[in-house]
């Protein structure tokens, strides 16, 4: 099979690249179907973009590389995509875009234009042992038992990282670098919750509250949700990005007003209510319950001095604890780290040690933070590439 170019990987970016790519176009996965991320993201909505998606909002080795591909193709690009397929959607928080009824609908488009693209989309098919050849590239590809070489002038890697290994993923992109001699930064498992010794959030499992978590020297307001194994909810996911095993986070249980002038406060009016019964009034009655077990929250408003008060309340604003580690690639929304943006070209994604050679989306050391921006990342870095192998 002779083709002008070859992509595998059939998620987000992959799609995207056969889309607007050019040429006669195979593109190889080993899943059932394609856009299995996209169906399952946004609890089957897909947060498709987001509305602030900048450089500032990735994570990368070079926090410079992600904005030439970001600058050409942005955030609304794609919503005048989804648009003009009459693709309905709304803005949740923190400018996060959804579809209105099924990220299916998301996938449906890209289908559509790989088709219009007269993309050859081969599924259930395993793409190996790669080589370099004098025109380009050739493949085995295994379907169905049988076994078919493929030549192609170009090459795009798009297997995306180790996240959710259940639906399918692989390291197979850091095995290609590796084999042309391509540099990969250390990965890890990130937006994914905290996990603790001994159950130790167990009994508030359910619990969520609004709260700032700060680690690495970032700090998040949002949700945050205890579990049967530690801390989850869009503050911790975000924070998880940038911890490091051993080191501790930070909690403020009460970031947008100050706590300890509405119990001064109340202390004046209501002074003979129970301390416990006034904090479920700023906090979930559980949580109290259980901060109620480890400090001394005993006795009415009225018997605590400004001190104790001050105290208090700014344990609550600084609640520090060391995760053990977290629940790892199994429910980590993406993989921290990649192939290193050192190797690639930020207006292309081609290799630069290997002419033809392309990895996008997941797979590159560009990580985005929890909301649509790891989506935008699939289309902007596809786009650059897909735009390189028109020329």
């Amino acid at each position: 099979m002779q083709v002008d170019t070859a992509i595998i990987g059939a998620g987000a970016a992959g799609m995207m690249c056969a889309a607007h790519a050019r040429g006669r176009i195979l593109l190889v996965d080993h899943a059932r179907a394609p856009g299995e991320k996209i169906r399952i993201s946004g609890g089957g909505r897909c947060n498709f973009t987001n509305l602030h998606a900048d450089a500032g909002a990735f994570i990368s080795g070079n926090p410079h590389f992600a904005k030439s591909a970001l600058a050409r193709y942005t955030q609304w690009d794609f919503i005048d995509l989804v648009d003009r397929h009459r693709i309905a959607w709304h803005e949740k928080t923190l400018g996060q875009l959804f579809c209105d009824t099924s990220a299916k609908q998301i996938i449906a488009m890209l289908r559509g234009l790989m088709q219009q693209n007269g993309v050859d989309l081969r599924l259930q098919s395993t793409a190996h042992d790669i080589e370099r050849t004098a025109d380009g590239f050739s493949f085995a590809l295994s379907q169905d038992g049988r076994r078919t070489t493929v030549r192609a002038r170009t090459l795009v890697i798009c297997t995306g990282g180790k996240s959710i290994p259940k639906m399918g993923a692989t390291g197979m992109a850091y095995e290609v670098a590796a084999q042309f001699g391509l540099k990969v930064t250390q990965t890890r498992p990130a937006l994914v919750p905290f996990t603790f010794a001994k159950e130790r959030f167990a009994g508030l499992a359910g619990v969520s509250t609004q709260a700032r978590v700060t680690a690495g020297g970032q700090s998040f307001e949002e949700a945050l949700l205890f579990t049967h194994r530690g801390l989850s909810g869009p503050a911790v996911l975000q924070a998880s990005s940038y911890w490091r095993d051993g080191e501790e986070i930070s909690v403020n249980l009460s970031p947008d007003h100050d706590l300890y002038a509405a119990l001064r406060e109340k202390r004046t009016r209501t002074g003979r209510r129970n301390l416990t019964t006034v904090l479920a009034e700023h906090l979930p009655a559980r949580l109290v319950e259980h901060l109620a077990r480890k400090t001394d929250l005993t006795g009415n408003l009225a018997d605590q001095s400004d001190a104790k008060l001050r105290d208090m309340t700014q344990a609550l604003g600084h609640w520090t604890m060391a995760p053990t580690g977290t629940e790892g690639y199994r429910t980590a929304e993406v993989t921290l780290g990649g192939i290193d943006t050192d190797e690639l070209s930020a207006k292309t994604m081609e290799t630069n040690k290997v002419p033809g050679l392309f990895f996008i989306g997941e797979a590159v050391d560009v990580t985005g933070w929890l909301g649509g921006y790891n989506f935008q990342w699939a289309w902007s870095s596809a786009m650059a590439a897909a735009r390189a192998l028109s020329r």
